[in-house]
């Protein structure tokens, strides 16, 4: 069985979802899901779909050019058609905090995760062991202000030949550039505390036990030219009070990274998140 995503955005307009599902339907496929959502405010279209096909005759690849001279060029659509078959594969940069690649790489053993990872990036030799221990090839390239250039050319050497879909920065303590941004646009995600604006600096928890915060929070998001400043994936806060200790309110905080980072990078790897003009469209 071949199981299909499709992803499109369009100026809204009659007969798109009517003219796509029927023409899933004349190329025998069955229909396993199917949402959409219209901006009203910019009227722009998004549909996200599943489908299935039992023919043996089926080829993905035909079905894009027929997809898009028959739908696509009519509706000026934006697509992406994606196989069920084909893992998109994940690159992990990591400095030295562990909690977020311990989560994921326990996730990813379990089979959680739907996607591939080739291989871990770090501008520290800190976590070499754990990417060790999981069996995932470790590439130790060392950041400073004079090699940034240098180690960005040699981190998308080993992008594009082990073919990567899309970038994790799980705690990545590293700016990355735009020669990064610009190969993987909406392809790089970030995770950090919720403190942000009020609370920067090296020790934001510190900064929010002095003020008594009450919410802590995670945020993850695409990679842009503004710092922390991208289309927002996921997020999530738990509740804290006077009693809780700083080291407390770092606990829960990392906890929360997990989760957000994970979910994040689930959404992303199973095509359920969309991007229009620095916003995005979440599918469940």
């Amino acid at each position: 069985m071949n199981k299909i995503t499709i992803l499109i955005h369009c100026h809204d307009q009659p007969n798109i979802i009517a003219s796509v599902t029927n023409f899933i339907v004349k190329n025998n496929g069955n229909i396993v899901y199917i949402d959409q959502y219209v901006d009203r405010e910019q009227n722009i279209f998004f549909m996200r779909l599943e489908s299935e096909f039992v023919s043996d005759n089926f080829n993905t690849n035909n079905f894009k050019t027929d997809f898009k001279t028959s739908l696509a060029d009519k509706f000026t659509m934006k697509w992406r058609i994606y196989s069920s078959e084909a893992k998109p594969k994940m690159a992990l940069f990591v400095s030295k905090y562990d909690h977020c690649l311990y989560d994921l790489l326990a996730r990813y053993n379990s089979g959680e995760l739907n996607l591939e990872i080739p291989f871990i990036i770090s501008n520290h030799n800190d976590l070499k062991h754990i990417a060790d221990n999981f069996k995932i090839p470790f590439y130790h390239i060392p950041v400073t202000k004079e090699t940034k250039t240098n180690a960005e050319e040699k981190q998308l050497e080993l992008l594009k030949s082990h073919n990567i879909d899309f970038i994790v920065l799980a705690r990545y303590m590293q700016i990355v550039s735009n020669k990064l941004i610009d190969v993987y646009k909406n392809k790089i995600i970030n995770i950090h505390h919720s403190f942000l604006p009020a609370f920067v600096g090296a020790k934001p928890y510190h900064s929010a036990y002095k003020r008594g915060v009450k919410i802590i929070g995670a945020t993850s998001h695409y990679v842009t030219e503004e710092l922390d400043a991208g289309p927002i994936i996921e997020q999530d806060v738990t509740r804290v009070t006077h009693a809780h200790a700083i080291q407390d309110l770092i606990a829960k905080g990392r906890d929360l990274e997990k989760i957000v980072l994970a979910n994040a990078v689930k959404l992303h790897a199973n095509r359920k998140v969309m991007v229009f003009n620095n916003k995005t469209i979440i599918f469940t």
